[in-house]
Order: structure tokens, then C-alpha cells, then sequence
């Protein structure tokens, strides 16, 4: 697209939003004219493996990160809506500016959300009510200097593919959420209703991480720094309890939330973009050139144990948001973790036993020139579920009744950790959710736009069967730009509800019967 297009599109992703209101997010043309549920019913069928062990210092699995998780197996041990008389609801931004949420998580304590959403030129918490979607309290997090170098770049993409900002923290067993923000801060904040009946954030600690990192960052007033600036992009707690975070710039770091000590070690040449995987012997983190497992030194510093490159391929494809791997990795079944590469002809499932690294499978994964992906794999029991990005950008580039190559598939280890096998594929388009898979329902959750030649927009919360790769049913959402979820998750609530994080708000799918 031209620069000014870029450049006016970024002024108003970035301009001052005014607070959330109740109002539904708009449709686009041609809603009246598709089919508003397709399919019928699920009958629930549980997947087969172990629950996932809880992290003593994290919340409940399922309620308290992005992937639902530490072992990032983006699984819930509770149904999501099984398609009986669906119910959409959803909220909007107020002003009808782009509001999405990055990720939604449940306090156990309350039964709030608490939520990281966009919100004008800032990352916001927000307390959220889980059935009319209204704003109970908001705190507003410091802005991304990435928003600054949109505006003086003109390009769109310096905002679209930052990660850091806060969308990777967790809850603990408190229902604090641990957030990383851009101005090098760790900190904890709790939720309170006041003596005046209001619910507000509070912030209980917080850590300064200024003196050891690079922070020379573009400002408004100094847009083009010459010095270094890494923010840190995830945070999460270890199986004894120290904090750990990684930046974009690879470097690796634990926080001891106790006496406040920070060790760090860095991967040099190397980039990290999404989030990490704790289990009880380890961490697991992937740079865009190679697989990781750590533990933590006696002092707290990180050690490599292991390192394992992958085929990062020729550049970035259509459908990734740099070049490397687009997987957080994944804990699962017998102490496996998994990853994609990023392949030049076809994209590959990649599985080690995560005690030493040796190569369980590497198989390929959809069709020759068409495979990417930039979400997380599911991963529970032996089996993988992946889904194919590639072909999309952002929700500016996506053209109207386009979408991507579309597929989703399912790999499975061999009995005994002896290679693997893909046992369904499904055509489904799902272009950038992070999808999500019910363990008790047996359901693989997608957020759904098939291309259509009328041009309509159509946006469907999608159940597949876990175990055929059949679809089930299919809920519609909405129509155009707004129900575009550019790269959120799905996020499934303990009550069974769907939320799905998109451009114009929160929308949540809800069973009626």
C-alpha cells in the first residue's frame, strides 16, 4: 500500500480512544443474507492423556494465560459452547476504534476477567464483567514505542508485528496479573472493590528492569534513537517460582519476585518473538533460529541445557509475523515439547523429548508454497493440532471476501515416541486466531472466514471434532473488518463461554440451552 495510506491507517489505530462502552461492535455489509449457525449439537467425547499439571505459582489451568497454561497447551479441562441455541454477544471500543483483546483471562476468586486490550495508543488491563462484557475498572499500561515509529515510518506493520507491551503475562494463585510493560517494569496488580462499591487495579509490586536492559526507545520527540531499545515480550513463573522473561532481542531473564534479583543471559543474533513454556524440569523457549530448553542457575541465572536448531527457511512468509518459527512452544503427552519451523516449501510439526532434545518426528504439515503458521500449537495426550496462517498479513491487507490457504491438522506420536503420523487434515480457513481445544467436549475451536466471491466479510466461531477433523457447527460472529481477530485467541471461560478477541471489541458465544 502507498506510505500515506499506511501512515493514516496508523494515525488512527493510534489516536485516543474514549472508554469502552456497551454498544455491540458494527457489522459490516451483507450479514442478512448468510446463514447465522450451520451444523448441529455437539456430543461431548473427551480427549485421551493426562491433565495438565498445574504451576504452583500460576492460577487454575485454563483461567490464567494467553495459552491457557504454563505447559502452553492451549487446552481447558471444561467445555466450551457445544453449538445448543448459540447466543453471540460482543462490545465495542468507544468511538468504534479498534479495541483488541490479547488476551482474556478468568480470576478464580471473583469471577471476573481480567483482560490486555488495546486502547488507543496504549495497552490497557481491563476488569471485565463475564456477561454483559462492561468495563468494571481499567488501568491503562505505558504505550509501545513501536506506535511511534508507525506514525514517522508510515508503516503499519512496526505496530502489527511488536509483541511486546504486556499481551504475555499470567495470573498467579492470587488472581494477580503479572504484566511486562514497554517502560521495562514488572509489576502485580490485584483487583479490589472499594469501600464506594467500585472494582479497581491496584498495583501491589513492582520491579524496575530499566538498569538491565537497553531502553534508548523512540519517543515523540525522539523518534529515531541510535541506541538499543528491547522491551520484554512475555513473562511467566517457573516451578519454583522465579519469574522469568525474554525480549525480542533474545535475551533470556529470571526475576526473583522475593528479594527482587535479576540474572539474564542473551542469545546473540538471534530474535524471540512469542511467548515460552514452563514445566517442572525446565523452560522452553524458541528464537527465530533455534529450540531451547533452560533451568535456572543456583543464583537464578539461565542455563542452557540444550539448543536445537530448525529450518528457518529463505524469509518471512505471508502469514508470520517474522522469519522463524510462529509456535510458542508446547509441552505434552509422555514430557514432549513441540514446535513448527519455517520451511520454504512445506512448514513441519517438529517433536523432542524435552529431557534431552532428541528428535521425536519432524513431519511436513499442508500444501507445497502454502504453509505458515504464527500461533501456538494445541497439544494434549500425544497429540498436535496445527493450523495453517499462511496467506495472511493483518487485518488492513486482507481483502474484502478473502482469506487465507486455510487448513488445520492433526498429529499424533506413535506409541512408545517412535515418530508420528497425520491423522486428519480439515480445510477449514482459520487465517490468525489462536485456536483452542475443549478436553472434556473433544472440540478444536477455530475463529473461521471462508473466501467468498460476494465479497461479504463472514467471521464464524468454529467446533471441529478433536478426533475426526469433522466441522460440528459453525456460530456466526459478524461481518467485516471489526470481526477480524488479527492474531488474538480464542479464549474458552469456565462457564463454557467462547470469547474471541477482535478488532472492534470482545465478542463471547455463549450456549442458551
Amino acid at each position: 500500500m502507498r506510505k500515506t495510506a499506511a501512515l493514516a491507517l496508523a494515525v488512527v489505530v493510534i489516536a485516543k480512544a474514549s472508554p469502552a462502552g456497551a454498544a455491540p461492535v458494527p457489522d459490516g455489509p451483507g450479514k442478512g443474507l448468510l446463514p447465522t449457525y450451520i451444523g448441529g449439537p455437539a456430543t461431548p467425547r473427551a480427549l485421551a492423556g493426562k491433565p495438565v499439571p498445574a504451576n504452583p505459582h500460576m492460577g487454575a489451568v485454563g483461567l490464567s494465560s494467553m495459552h491457557a497454561d504454563s505447559y502452553a497447551s492451549d487446552t481447558y479441562p471444561f467445555n466450551g459452547p457445544l453449538g445448543r441455541k448459540p447466543k453471540v454477544v460482543s462490545e465495542a471500543k468507544g468511538g468504534g476504534l479498534p479495541g483488541l483483546c490479547s488476551t482474556v483471562t478468568f480470576a478464580k476468586r471473583t469471577g471476573l476477567i481480567v483482560a490486555q486490550c488495546t486502547k488507543g495508543q496504549t495497552f490497557t488491563l481491563r476488569l471485565i464483567d463475564p456477561r454483559t462484557l462492561q468495563d468494571l475498572a481499567t488501568y491503562e499500561l505505558p504505550p509501545r514505542p513501536s506506535t511511534v515509529q508507525a506514525v514517522f515510518s508510515g508503516s503499519l506493520d512496526k505496530v502489527l508485528t511488536d509483541t511486546s507491551g504486556g499481551a504475555y503475562y499470567y495470573l498467579d494463585p492470587q488472581d494477580r496479573a503479572v504484566v511486562a510493560d514497554s517502560a521495562f517494569h514488572v509489576r502485580r496488580f490485584a483487583h479490589e472493590k472499594g469501600a464506594d462499591g467500585q472494582w479497581r487495579f491496584k498495583v501491589t509490586d513492582d520491579w524496575d528492569l530499566n538498569g538491565q536492559l537497553p531502553h534508548d526507545c523512540a519517543t515523540w520527540t525522539n523518534p529515531w534513537p541510535k541506541g538499543e531499545c528491547d522491551p520484554i515480550t512475555a513473562v511467566g513463573p517457573d516451578w519454583g517460582g522465579l519469574i522469568w522473561w525474554i525480549t525480542r532481542n533474545g535475551r533470556v531473564g529470571t526475576l526473583n519476585p522475593k528479594s527482587g534479583a535479576v540474572k539474564k543471559i542473551q542469545f546473540k543474533g538471534e530474535g524471540i518473538q512469542n511467548s515460552f513454556a514452563a514445566a517442572e524440569d525446565g523452560v522452553s523457549v524458541v528464537s527465530d533460529h533455534a529450540l531451547y530448553r533452560l533451568v535456572a542457575g543456583q543464583d537464578g541465572t539461565p542455563q542452557v541445557t540444550w539448543r536445537k536448531t530448525y529450518d528457518r527457511g529463505s524469509g518471512r512468509k505471508p502469514g508470520q509475523i517474522d522469519q522463524g518459527s510462529g509456535t510458542t512452544p508446547t509441552f505434552f503427552g509422555d514430557k514432549y515439547v513441540a514446535i513448527t519451523d519455517n520451511a520454504d516449501d512445506r512448514m513441519h510439526v517438529i517433536v523432542r523429548r524435552r529431557g534431552d532434545g532428541e528428535l521425536v518426528c519432524q513431519i511436513p504439515v499442508f500444501r507445497s508454497g502454502a504453509s505458515a503458521t504464527d500461533n501456538s500449537l494445541i497439544g494434549y495426550g500425544n497429540s498436535l493440532f496445527a493450523e495453517n496462517n499462511y496467506g495472511y498479513r493483518n487485518f488492513f491487507e486482507l481483502p474484502p471476501g478473502g482469506s487465507n490457504a486455510g487448513g488445520v491438522s492433526r498429529v499424533d506420536v506413535n506409541p512408545g515416541g517412535k515418530g508420528c503420523r497425520t491423522v486428519w487434515e480439515s480445510g477449514e480457513h482459520s487465517p490468525s486466531t489462536v485456536a483452542k481445544a475443549s478436553v472434556t467436549a473433544g472440540l478444536v475451536y477455530l475463529y473461521v472466514k471462508e473466501p467468498r466471491k460476494d465479497l461479504i466479510d463472514a467471521w464464524y466461531l468454529t467446533a471441529v471434532d478433536a478426533h475426526t477433523g469433522r466441522t460440528v457447527f459453525k456460530v456466526l460472529t459478524g461481518t467485516g473488518k471489526w470481526f477480524d481477530n488479527n492474531w488474538a485467541p480464542i479464549t474458552l471461560g469456565p462457564d463454557g463461554t467462547a470469547y474471541v478477541g477482535v478488532v472492534g471489541g470482545l465478542v463471547a458465544v455463549r450456549d442458551q440451552a
